[in-house]
Parts: structure tokens; sequence; C-alpha cells
């Protein structure tokens, strides 16, 4: 060889070319390459949601059970004070568990509404005013404020037609009533004497006090009387049609005064309308109206014959002296009377004597000599009962 070396036939010609990279020897056993091992991840942080769902359900349960406590107060306390609270009518239950909840009565008006809904109280609750304590439990002021109350006591009071305030003063007092009725009737807010064209001076309420019977709840009080009868006049005598006496130039004041004098002397519904019409026709006349219980009313005298010096008083309610109207009403007039004085009767009529034997009635004349005559008659049916009244006859 050129190169001065022998190779041998057998040489293989990897010895030449030295092993091939990643081929194992031929003839030599491959070896198997371990696994390769994944490195071991850190564990698992839980997140901050997975931590609030975990502890949702003992919230929840917390909270469930303050709700119950608040609600059914098992660990309440005892109450304390004293708190009265006025429930108006038609409130709901949460403004009455608000108000409660301002005057300290339960801690709130929203579990008072929640308590009351759940007993099926919602709409049970009572207005009126309750004498009621701080600290409460929903349950029992729910047990008081649904309860009705026991009935009050009442009495019945009847003011009969006619009668004056002096007079109704008397029957109250004897009755044991307490309070003044003549200091409660001189004025009110409930009157306004312009309304009825009453001067400003008027006195007092005297023809306002409307006759009924009434019921008050005892112990009995004078105010709440008087405003009862003033409300029940303002209610009745607003349905009176007064185009009649206005057209006679009479203001409503003026109607009351003509209704009491007509209650006075007219005994029966009958002669009201007619009593009322001499009214009338002596006032267009011009004629004193001669009426003796405005005489009566001046001097207290209500059951004996007047004297004659009481018949010349100079008093202004003695009509038989002074021409026109007396200054005020003489009585309480009914509502007959007022529609009588509103809407007299049309006749000629100038007097009227009671009637004896009449039962009350009277006789009406135009003319003075008839009048004269029916009086006599009277007189000596009088005389001859001793001095006692012949209009009712057995």
């Amino acid at each position: 060889m050129a190169d001065g070396f022998e190779r041998t036939a057998e040489e293989p010609e990897q010895a030449r070319r030295g092993p091939q990279r990643g081929r194992p020897a031929a003839g030599a056993h491959r070896r198997k390459a371990p696994p390769r091992r994944r490195p071991a991840r850190p564990p698992r942080k839980h997140s901050w949601i997975g931590r609030i769902f975990a502890l949702l359900p003992l919230a929840l349960g917390v909270a469930l059970i303050w709700f119950l406590v608040q609600l059914f107060q098992p660990f309440h306390g005892s109450p304390h004070g004293n708190v009265t609270v006025t429930v108006p009518a038609r409130a709901n239950a949460r403004q009455i568990g608000d108000e409660l909840a301002n005057d300290r009565v339960v801690p709130s008006g929203l579990f008072f509404e929640l308590r009351a809904m759940l007993a099926g109280q919602r709409g049970s609750l009572l207005a009126g005013t309750y004498h009621l304590q701080q600290g409460m439990t929903y349950g029992a002021v729910l047990k008081i404020l649904t309860t009705p109350p026991p009935a009050a006591k009442t009495t019945n009071i009847t003011i009969i037609e006619g009668r004056t305030r002096a007079q109704i003063n008397a029957l109250l007092r004897a009755q044991g009533v307490k309070g003044s009725y003549s200091a409660a009737t001189r004025r009110s807010p409930l009157i306004n004497f312009a309304v009825y064209g009453a001067p400003r001076d008027t006195p007092d309420l005297e023809g306002f006090l409307f006759p009924d019977t009434y019921q008050l709840v005892e112990p009995i009080s004078v105010q709440k009387l008087v405003g009862d009868q003033l409300r029940t006049f303002r209610q009745e005598f607003a349905g009176v049609n007064l185009a009649y006496a206005r057209s006679k130039h009479l203001t409503p004041y003026d109607v009351l005064i003509v209704a009491s004098m007509v209650q006075a002397e007219a005994a029966t519904a009958h002669d009201q309308p007619l009593v009322a019409s001499v009214i009338y026709n002596r006032l267009r006349l011009g004629m004193p109206l001669q009426i003796d219980a405005t005489t009566r009313y001046a001097t207290g005298n209500y059951t004996k014959p007047l004297t004659q010096s009481q018949l010349s008083s100079p008093s202004p309610y003695n009509t038989r002296i002074h021409k026109g109207l007396p200054p005020t009403p003489i009585d309480n007039p009914g509502l007959a009377a007022i529609q009588a004085a509103a809407h007299p009767a049309v006749t000629n009529f100038l007097y009227f004597v009671a009637k004896v034997c009449g039962n009350g009635s009277s006789v009406f004349e135009s003319g003075y000599n008839q009048f004269l005559a029916d009086e006599a008659k009277y007189q000596q049916a009088r005389s001859a009962r001793g001095g006692r009244s012949p209009e009712r006859c057995s």
C-alpha cells in the first residue's frame, strides 16, 4: 500500500468510521432509557371564591338564627316604664310598628310587621289609645292591639225640645253631672254667629243647642254634650230651606228666634205652622207680638200666671211693649218648630189662645173681638177649676 499500513480484510468498516452516534453497535443489546419523571407539582391552594362557598352555609345558618331570635325574642328582658301610644284609624301594620319603635315599645317596626303577618293579624290592629311599656315583646303588643277594649259605660242624656240653657243646666246638676253647662254654652268654635246673621254681641248659644237624646261615655263631659248638640244642630239646620224666610227679610238667626217662640207656644205639631203664621202676620203689620213665653223667659216664671208687674216689665224680651223679635231665642227648638218658622202656614190669624179641653191645642182668630170671647171662655174654665189649667180634660 502506498501508506505503508496493512489492512486486514476483516476490519469492520465501522472501526474506520467509528461508532455512529445514537445507534448501538451491531450485535449489542439495546438498553431502554429510564422513563422521565415529571417534577412533582406543588399542592393547590384554595381560591378565595372556594373559601366563600365553603363558609356560605355557616353564614346563612348564623343569619337565620339571628333572624329567628330577633323575630321571636326568646331571650327578651322585662318591659319597663310607661308609654301612651295612639294608633290612628286606617294605619297599617308597618306604620304602627314604626310608631311603636319610635317610642321604644318594640325594637323594630319591620319585625313587628313580620310578626303581625305571621300571626295573621296584620289587618286586625285596632285604632285607639293604649298604655304600654318600653321593651315589650312583639307578641305581647300584638295581643293588646288586637283585643277589643271592653265596652265603655254610657249614659243617655235626653234634652227635651223647648228647654232653655238654664233649665238644661239645672237638669244636669240634678243628675250629678259635673261642670257648668251655662259656662260651656256661652261660646263655641263650632258656631260662627256671623254665618247665621246673629249680632256680634250675641250673649250665648241659646237656640243652637239642639234637643235630642245623646249617648255619652261616663264620666259625662259637659263639653262633649255641648259639642254633640252643636254638631247636630248644624247638620239639621243645614237641611232647612230658608228661601221664604229670606223673602221676608229674616236671617237664619231670626228664624231660630221665631222657632223658639213657636216651640214655647204650640203644644201640638198641628199648631206650630199656625203660631208661626201669627208671628209673621204681626211682624208684617208692625204689631207687637205679645207672646207671653218671651216674658216668662225674661222673668224665669214658667209655671205660675204672669203678674201685672211682669207683664209690664221693661225687659227687651217683653214683646207686649216692644215691637219686633226678642233679642235672642228664648229656648232651644226642635226641627219641627224650626221648619214651621221657616215655612209658616198662610193665614190671616193674628191671635190665639189655649183651647178649653183641647189637650194642648189652641184656638186661632183673625178678629180681636172673637179672640176676647175665646179668652173669656178660657178664664171662666180656669176659675171653675180653682185656678188650674183647663187645657186638658179627662
